[in-house]
C-alpha cells in the first residue's frame, strides 16, 4: 500500500479526478486529498472525501496546528496533480505556494506526478511549454494529454506507479556519474574540447536522486545547472575529473561515465595569451588519463556503464569499447543524427551490455531517456547477479 497525495484543481476535467480517486482507493491505495479553491467549482469536496473517508484539505489554515503542507510533503509516498490547469503548472515551475497544493509540492522529496488538461491552444503556448521543461528537468512525471482533455486514467495510474517504482529501486545505493566536456589548456584564452553541455548526465544523475540513490556527480564546464542533492565536484581537465573519480569510486554500486573526455592534451601551454601573428602552425599533443578503463581495472564489484558518442558504424566500435574497457554495459550515442546528441533537448540511446543483449531505448526527451536508461540498467544488473 502506497499513501498518495492527490492534488485537484481548477479545471473541467476535475469530475475525472474522483474516477481516478477510486480506482487508486479500490485497490488498497491511502489517498490523501487536496483541492485548490477553483477546483471546488467543479467538484464539492464531499465527494473526495466520500471516497476516501478522509477530510479533504482545501487550505493552508485547515488544521493550522499540524502544519499540513510539512507534514503531508514528508509522509507520502507520491503526489498526483489531476488534472493540471495551465495556472497549476505554472506555479509549479516558478516555486510559487500561495496555496496549500503548492507548498506541499515545494516543500516534498516525494516524486510528483502532473496530468495536464487545458484547452489545446493553452498547452501549445510557448509559456506552458517552457513550464512544462522546467518540471521534467526537475524529475516531474508528465503524463501527456489527448488534444484538449485529460489523458487516460490507465495511463494516469501507469505514471503514478512508475514514480513510485523509480522512489525506491536505488535507495541507500551510492552512483557515481560524470559529465560534461573537458577542457585542455593551449593558453589563457584558448583551449581543446567538445560540444558537450553534460545535460544528458545532468538528467542520470537527477533520476537516480529521485529513485533514492546517493549520489556523486564528476561535472565538466558546464551552463546547465546541476540537480539539488548531488554530491558535485567540477572539475576543469581530463587529469581532475580521473583525480575525483578515483577519490570517490571505491564502495560504489553503479558508476555511469557519460562524460566527453577530451581523448588529447597539449604537451605545452602557455601562461600568457599566444598572438595569432606568432604563427602557432601546430600543437604536439598527447592522450590524456583514459577514465574508463582504469575503472575497468578496478571494478571491484561496481557495476559499470560507459557512453560511446559515434558517427558511423556505432554498434561495432562500442562493442570493442565495451570488451577493451572490461565494462557491463555501454550507452550508444549516434551524433550524427540531427536533433540528437551535443547540444540538443533531445537524444537516442542504444544499450549493449555484456551478455550481447541489445536494448533500443528510442528517441526521446534526455529527463524520459534518463528514465528509460535506469530501467534496463537495474534490469541488466539483476540479471548479470551483480
Amino acid at each position: 500500500m502506497s499513501r498518495i497525495l492527490l492534488g485537484v484543481t481548477g479545471g473541467i476535467a476535475a469530475y475525472k479526478a474522483a474516477a481516478l480517486c477510486s480506482a487508486l482507493v479500490q485497490r488498497g491505495d491511502d489517498v490523501e486529498v487536496v483541492m485548490t479553491a477553483n477546483a471546488e467549482r467543479f467538484v464539492g469536496a464531499l465527494t473526495f472525501a466520500a471516497l476516501t473517508h478522509k477530510p479533504v484539505l482545501t487550505s493552508l489554515w485547515d488544521a493550522p496546528e499540524s502544519i499540513p503542507h510539512i507534514a503531508l510533503a514528508r509522509a507520502v509516498d507520491a503526489i498526483a496533480i489531476v488534472p493540471a490547469t495551465a495556472s497549476t503548472l505554472a506555479k509549479l515551475a516558478l516555486g510559487i505556494s500561495d496555496d496549500l497544493l503548492g507548498s506541499i509540492a515545494l516543500a516534498t522529496h516525494a516524486p510528483i506526478v502532473v496530468a495536464p488538461a487545458m484547452n489545446a491552444a493553452m498547452y501549445e503556448h510557448a509559456a506552458t511549454r517552457a513550464h512544462l521543461r522546467t518540471l521534467a528537468a526537475r524529475g516531474v512525471t508528465i503524463v501527456e494529454p489527448g488534444i484538449g482533455r485529460l489523458a487516460e486514467q490507465e495511463a494516469i495510474l501507469g505514471a503514478i506507479d512508475a514514480a513510485l517504482s523509480r522512489a525506491r529501486d536505488l535507495a541507500g545505493e551510492r552512483v557515481l556519474i560524470t559529465a560534461g566536456p573537458t577542457r585542455e589548456t593551449i593558453d589563457p584564452v584558448r583551449f581543446l574540447s567538445n560540444a558537450s553541455t553534460g545535460t544528458m548526465g545532468i538528467e542520470i544523475a537527477r533520476e537516480a536522486l529521485a529513485r533514492g540513490a546517493e549520489v556523486d556527480l564528476i561535472l565538466g564546464p558546464t551552463l546547465v545547472e546541476p540537480p539539488d542533492g548531488a554530491r558535485i565536484a567540477r572539475v576543469t581537465t581530463a587529469q581532475e575529473m580521473r583525480d575525483a573519480v578515483m577519490e570517490r569510486a571505491p564502495g560504489v554500486a553503479i558508476a555511469v561515465a557519460c562524460a566527453a573526455v577530451a581523448d588529447w592534451r597539449p604537451v605545452h601551454s602557455f601562461d600568457r595569451k599566444v598572438p595569432k601573428d606568432d604563427g602557432l602552425a601546430s600543437i604536439e599533443l598527447e592522450r590524456t588519463p583514459d577514465i574508463l578503463a582504469e575503472l575497468g581495472l578496478r571494478k571491484n564489484g561496481t557495476f559499470l556503464v560507459g557512453f560511446a558518442a559515434e558517427t558511423n558504424d556505432g554498434e561495432r566500435h562500442a562493442r570493442e569499447k565495451l570488451e577493451r574497457k572490461n565494462l557491463d554495459a555501454i550507452a550508444l550515442n549516434d551524433v550524427s543524427r540531427p536533433g540528437s546528441g551535443f547540444g540538443t533537448g533531445a537524444n537516442e540511446i542504444v544499450l549493449l551490455l555484456r551478455s550481447g543483449r541489445r536494448e533500443a531505448l528510442g528517441s526521446a526527451s534526455k529527463p524520459e531517456l534518463a528514465r528509460r536508461l535506469w530501467d534496463a540498467l537495474l534490469r541488466a544488473r539483476a540479471d548479470s547477479g551483480h
